[in-house]
C-alpha cells in the first residue's frame, strides 16, 4: 500500500460483511450491514497534545480492532477499499 496516514489516523481493512443470518438465510447485497471490525494496515505518528508532546497511536499494524460505526472515510487505494479513521474512533483491540 502506498498510503501513509497522518497524525492520529489509522488505515483499516474492513472485515467482509456476513452473507447469511444466524439462522441460515441469505442476505441480499443491499441488506448486508457493514462490519465494525477490521485489521490495521497502517498507523500515523500520533498527535500533539496541548503542551506539544507527541501522543502515540494506541494500535499497531496487524491489530484487529473494533471501530465506530459512523467514523472514518472509505477510500479506494490500490484497487482495495480501506477505511481511514481517527484513533479516537477505535473502541477496542482484540486480545491475541
Amino acid at each position: 500500500m502506498n498510503l501513509k496516514p497522518l497524525g492520529d489516523r489509522v488505515i483499516i481493512k474492513q472485515d467482509e460483511a456476513e452473507t447469511t443470518t444466524a439462522s441460515g438465510l441469505f442476505l441480499a447485497g443491499d441488506s448486508k450491514e457493514k462490519p465494525q471490525t477490521g485489521t490495521v494496515l497502517a498507523v500515523g505518528e500520533g498527535r500533539l497534545d496541548k503542551d506539544g508532546n507527541k501522543v502515540p497511536v494506541p494500535v499497531k499494524e496487524g491489530d484487529r480492532v473494533v471501530y465506530s460505526k459512523y467514523g472514518g472515510n472509505e477510500i479506494l487505494c490500490d484497487d482495495e477499499e480501506v477505511l481511514i479513521v481517527r484513533a479516537d474512533d477505535i473502541y477496542a483491540v482484540f486480545a491475541k
